[in-house]
């Protein structure tokens, strides 16, 4: 029985809206993640890979996204890193690592 979507699906449905709100097109080119966990929590790696028409407003929701908060029902965001930022074309492609915890 599934008690509704996981974590990665919620953050793939938070990274847009969270976008949106500062006025930016966000994209979700490819997500993937990985079970983790630690002597004390559970939860899971993620990498994706976003795209966006370049702009101050991203330029902005970049800078801030490391300290973003983030609700996802049943999960906590520990930690979120852009680890890189490419221009392609007429885009920027961004890959973020997050780790997602579970709540108990």
């Amino acid at each position: 029985m599934s008690c509704g979507p996981d974590a990665g699906v919620l953050l793939e449905r938070a990274l847009p809206r969270h976008a949106a709100q500062r006025g930016i097109d966000l994209s979700i080119v490819s997500a993937g993640w990985t079970r983790w966990a630690s002597a004390t929590f559970t939860g899971a790696r993620h990498d994706l890979l976003l795209t966006a028409t370049p702009s101050p407003a991203l330029d902005a929701w970049i800078a801030d996204l490391p300290e973003a908060e983030f609700a996802l029902r049943g999960h906590l965001v520990a930690d979120l890193t852009v680890e890189s930022r490419t221009r392609v074309g007429d885009r920027v492609e961004l890959k973020i690592g997050v780790l997602t915890v579970e709540e108990r």
